[in-house]
């Protein structure tokens, strides 16, 4: 397959990839789940992971966003998925959104952690690689099934999910 065909997956952190201390009671990142999800969701893309960071949304800088507007707008390929933390994900869509015109970007994530297995992660991981084949260029957010534009998306904190500002 060639660049054009492939999909390049920034890993930002998030809950999707955090791990339990079962002994201090906390969250924490070890190292990104997505390799082993891809291997098991038997995805037969032509994928290229790179880890750009290991964070919480909640702690995430701008800093950090230009980092990751920095490695979509470097990267060879017309198709990146992100995944990110849930939290802040529609202000970096909207950093992303008013830069990026040319690429198809899925920004997405979960609100359990994939080493808990009940999480949404690998359906979201899925469905967030499916878009960035089908729509075309622009920034989205994708969860639960469902996607959004960078620019008429919000994450409800009552219900955890997200929806449209319209």
């Amino acid at each position: 397959m060639s660049t054009q065909d492939a999909i390049r997956i920034l890993v930002t952190g998030g809950t999707f990839d955090k791990e339990y201390d079962e002994l201090g009671g906390k969250l924490f990142f070890k190292s990104t789940h997505v390799q082993e999800m891809l291997r098991l969701g038997r995805c037969k893309l032509n994928v290229d992971v790179r880890t750009l960071m290991m964070v919480d949304s909640l702690d995430m800088t701008d800093a950090d966003r230009a980092l990751i507007l920095d490695g979509c707008t470097r990267a060879d390929e017309r198709r990146i998925v992100v995944t990110h933390g849930t939290d802040t994900m529609a202000e970096t869509a909207k950093t992303l959104g008013e830069k990026i015109t040319d690429k198809t970007v899925i920004l997405t994530g979960a609100m359990v952690p994939y080493a808990f297995g009940s999480s949404d992660g690998l359906f979201n991981l899925g469905a967030a690689l499916a878009f960035a084949q089908t729509l075309g260029p622009g920034v989205f957010v994708a969860m639960n099934g469902r996607y959004f534009r960078w620019n008429d998306v919000f994450k409800n904190k009552s219900t955890g999910e997200f929806g449209t500002l319209g």
